[in-house]
């Protein structure tokens, strides 16, 4: 299975035209699983080698309109590009986000009378009133649902902080589990953890050749889990005829933060391949990012030797930070000085660092076979 990011959005604030809003899409094998939706984000798209018809999950971190004033538009322009009378039954598309982006959503598209050719379901999140200061916590009544729901939105859950693992479980099926976990902010945020399975390892065929089974439907059963009977009467089992399990890929995405709050991602980010951390403004200026719930280049750099990661992508930059394949000599705050601050606090750890420029894409390899 292929897996690789995409940064459609690498600013803070605003869309601008060498940056634009936060946002990423994971890519595995034709399904697209979008990371925040600022504004212009379809436009993003378009540019880009990506299918918004592929789109079948939204996380959302944080309800600041550089995370967000994207989706309403996006999942119109969606269905727009969708037929009336598709050959199969659209799928629904999962939004998982903070409480009150069900209300934002229901409001935005019922004013606009916005009419979906798919369903659609908003998973909330319940936030720890740590999560941010009291002014910019929601109240139920802000977040309150009035009326009906939208034509097409279907009823999504309410997902509370699990206090066993201190994270929220979003998703899970017989690929990929996802796991949310809190981050401190001017508004309630949160980082998202995708693990990918482990998969079976590959079969040893020269060992099955010796013991007379032939490639085919048996050879599917063995990787499947299931044991076999020889002719000779011997049972094969899959651990004699299978490499050792192939390591799943992890992918974590942080959304705007000062801080992260509880030691849950020591675990759940624990060898990320690639972790995604805002660096909005330079180490020099970190009491004016933290003022701000925001990260610097050193505060990501001790998240990820922290967790160990293989890779740290730095982005939500300042759009005073012009891409180095824009910048000029003199001009301007030097984006490359954000790279070289989280190396410097990363050195003897082997994790690489990667400055974040609108449609990278990075390719996520799996794993070699543990030893």
């Amino acid at each position: 299975m292929s897996m690789d990011l995409t940064f459609l959005g690498t600013g803070s604030a605003y869309p601008s035209p060498h940056r634009g809003a936060s946002a990423l899409v994971l890519r595995t094998d034709g399904e697209c699983w979008l990371f925040d939706c600022g504004e212009g984000t379809q436009t993003q798209l378009m540019k880009s080698q990506l299918r918004a018809g592929r789109i079948t999950k939204v996380f959302i971190s944080h309800l600041h309109g550089d995370h967000v004033f994207g989706l309403p538009g996006l999942l119109c322009t969606v269905s727009l590009n969708m037929t009336s009378d598709p050959p199969q039954k659209p799928r629904c598309v999962d939004i998982y986000g903070p409480r009150g982006l069900r209300h934002f959503l229901r409001v935005t598209l019922g004013l606009t009378a916005s009419q979906l050719l798919f369903p659609y379901a908003v998973h909330e999140l319940e936030p720890t009133p740590d999560q941010s200061p009291e002014e910019g916590q929601l109240s139920r009544e802000e977040t309150a649902e009035h009326g009906s729901l939208h034509p097409q939105e279907q009823v999504g859950r309410s997902v509370a902080l699990d206090p066993c693992s201190d994270t929220y479980l979003l998703f899970e099926d017989e690929h990929f589990e996802v796991r949310a976990f809190r981050l401190y902010h001017r508004v309630p945020s949160f980082g998202f953890c995708v693990q990918e399975r482990d998969r079976p390892g590959r079969l040893k065929t020269e060992l099955l050749k010796e013991l007379g089974v032939k490639p085919g439907p048996l050879y599917g059963r063995l990787k499947s889990g299931q044991s076999l009977t020889l002719d000779c009467g011997r049972v094969l089992t899959p651990a004699e005829v299978l490499e050792d399990d192939i390591p799943g890929r992890k992918v974590c995405v942080l959304g705007d933060c000062s801080s992260v709050l509880g030691l849950s991602h020591l675990k759940l980010c624990s060898a990320a391949d690639i972790l995604v951390h805002e660096a909005t403004l330079g180490d020099e200026q970190q009491e004016k990012a933290v003022e701000h719930g925001h990260s610097t280049p050193m505060m990501a750099a001790a998240i990820a030797r922290a967790c160990n990661v293989h890779k740290l992508v730095l982005y939500h930059f300042s759009q005073r930070y012009k891409p180095l394949s824009l910048q000029k000599e003199g001009e301007g705050d030097d984006v490359c000085e954000l790279k070289r601050q989280a190396e410097e606090a990363l050195q003897g750890t082997g994790t690489e660092v990667v400055l974040a420029e609108d449609f990278l894409t990075l390719q996520i390899r799996l794993k070699r076979t543990r030893k």
